[in-house]
């Protein structure tokens, strides 16, 4: 267990709950962990973390306050910054702050998350979390039954409209930009009585804050309660960039960074949890995604400890060998024995 001011065994970058997840575990592993919190929680908007067992419908900002005091609890440190700079050492990794000061550890962690691309449509950024929504896990009981409208804004359109239609009788899917559905998708929305719109959308409208319909080319305006649109997911990935990473492509069109089951991305020494690995990850399985790998590097810590040990002890043997045999050649020579 290492306790230098600035040298830890593991920093965890991002600070949701996939990083404060991994930190607690690591922490009651008694390894000295350093979590950095850009503090830009991507649900923060939302009005409750939901599917969450124990704390169902929590604030987020809530539930990342009380999972920094559990995390600090057991040792763990949070501090409040961003990072300029990775570099490989001899030991690990130093890490550099954007306000100057360095950190050194022995593994990293990436909990960085991802930034949601929103379309280009006036009114979706300002009721982004509210009252436009993308996930039904998510939000989808908060909007049961309501007129329902679904931008059309990729392949995985239609795949939003079913979910979205086991939750409400009335949804309209806007065309907008995404591709020509399938005969078999026509066939589908047919049968179960979702209304579809061509043309593409050029608002929302919002009177006195809420959201009161769509418009689209031609002005012609469609009703609606809740809005449902696939942003483009990207990952946070700018470290695992800065050390030679490469992101993959998600089948949503999205980029994300490729790891094992375990969280081990193809860096060595560098693990990655929640939504910069799993575009799809919730907040619970995100907070699972961190703990999986936490465990995943200490164990790694231990092994890497044990062959030092096992190194270690085999040169001091070595010593003691050659201290004896040079004791004994010395002892005969005294003795006259050749």
């Amino acid at each position: 267990m290492n306790s230098t001011d600035n040298f830890y065994d593991v920093v965890v970058i991002g600070g949701g709950p996939a990083g404060l997840g991994a930190a607690t575990t690591l922490a009651r592993s008694l390894r000295t962990v350093l979590v950095i919190d850009g503090g830009e929680p991507r649900n923060a908007k939302a009005d409750g973390a939901h599917n969450l067992l124990g704390n169902e419908g929590i604030s987020p900002l809530e539930l990342l306050a009380k999972g920094r005091r559990e995390a600090e609890h057991y040792g763990a440190q949070i501090t409040s910054g961003s990072v300029a700079a990775v570099r490989r050492d001899t030991d690990g990794f130093e890490v550099d702050f954007t306000d100057g000061h360095t950190v050194n550890c022995r593994r990293l962690l990436l909990a960085t998350g991802l930034i949601d691309e929103l379309p280009d449509i006036p009114g979706v950024a300002e009721l982004w979390g509210s009252s436009v929504l993308h996930c039904p896990y998510c939000h989808g009981w908060e909007v049961r039954g309501r007129k329902l409208g679904v931008l059309g804004t990729g392949a995985m359109s239609v795949h939003q409209t079913l979910l979205f239609r086991q939750l409400s009788d009335n949804v309209t899917l806007f065309l907008h930009e995404m591709p020509e559905p399938s005969e078999s998708e026509w066939l589908q929305l047919a049968a179960l009585n979702v209304s579809v719109v061509q043309g593409k959308v050029t608002q929302l409208v919002i009177q006195e804050g809420t959201l009161r319909g769509v418009e689209v080319v031609g002005g012609r305006r469609f009703d609606v309660e809740a809005v449902t649109v696939m942003p483009r997911i990207v990952a946070r990935a700018d470290v695992y960039e800065l050390l030679g990473g490469k992101l993959s492509d998600h089948m949503s069109g999205g980029l994300y960074v490729a790891t094992d089951e375990m969280g081990r991305t193809d860096i060595e020494g560098v693990w990655a949890a929640g939504n910069v690995t799993d575009l799809s990850a919730t907040v619970g399985s995100s907070a699972a995604g961190g703990m999986r790998a936490a465990a995943a590097i200490n164990f790694d810590l231990i092994s890497s400890d044990a062959q030092a040990a096992v190194k270690a002890r085999a040169a001091s043997f070595s010593r003691e060998i050659e201290a004896a045999v040079t004791t004994r050649i010395l002892g005969d020579r005294r003795h006259g024995v050749h």
